[in-house]
């Protein structure tokens, strides 16, 4: 798929809502500014500070277990936008509020696209990162063609109406890992115009080729021509 600038659908998830903000404390000199709170569908940690890290300071998000939800929301689709779909819509059933998902998928060409929405399971259920990565290496031993990429697609339901951004990163398979930042296939990934695998570089780093900075630009964007 070629990244999309913005995708957006107006599927209704259910009653319409009125974002929230969350009230800072009032100062008697200068007010703090209201910051808008979003619910990110996922409790993994990584994820979540990568995205607050695209993001910046204009929104504040929150995990699933900070909002008090205790769930494992299934990935039963085969494209990345249905699997965003179905967690963001699960979300909003289940609290009425606005909120986000994400899916991320590493597609390699030599491998017809795979892992891709198997990203998480490639080597099996128990989504151990280390076995995926053994095997995406195995599968791909001796091939000449190490192009890659990563895509990331968000789903967001504001006001009841459901809008994707896509965001994609573009590099190639490493031989061997390396690197001990970062999570996933990072060790193994280096995005084009860097020699260096992304869990060899600092956050910052990584967030300026990051696939998620991409796609939660076309989120804030969005929401500040919306919201404003």
């Amino acid at each position: 798929m070629n990244a999309d600038p913005h995708i957006s659908s107006s599927q209704t998830s259910g009653p319409e809502q009125s974002l929230s903000p969350e009230q800072s404390p009032s100062s008697a000199q200068s007010p703090s500014p209201e910051k808008i709170q979003l619910i990110f569908a996922t409790n993994n940690r990584h994820k979540v500070e990568e995205i607050q890290l695209a993001i910046g300071d204009q929104l504040e998000v929150i995990s699933l277990l900070q909002a008090g939800i205790d769930i494992d929301i299934p990935e039963p689709h085969d494209t990345l936008e249905a699997n965003a779909s179905e967690k963001s819509a699960t979300i909003h059933r289940l609290t009425g509020k606005n909120c986000f998902s994400e899916d991320t998928g590493l597609e390699v060409a030599a491998l017809n696209g795979e892992p891709g929405v198997k990203s998480a399971r490639y080597a099996g259920e128990d989504r151990a990162f280390e076995k995926n990565v053994e095997k995406l290496l195995f599968n791909l031993t001796n091939s000449p063609d190490r192009k890659a990429r990563f895509r990331t697609v968000i789903s967001l339901i504001l006001d009841g109406r459901e809008h994707l951004f896509e965001g994609i990163c573009n590099g190639r398979i490493l031989t061997t890992p390396a690197g001990s930042k970062g999570f996933g296939y990072d060790p193994v990934f280096a995005p084009d115009g860097e020699d260096r695998s992304f869990a060899e570089m600092s956050p910052e780093e990584k967030n300026h080729y990051s696939h998620r900075r991409k796609a939660a630009d076309k989120l804030v964007g969005f929401l500040r021509k919306t919201i404003s």
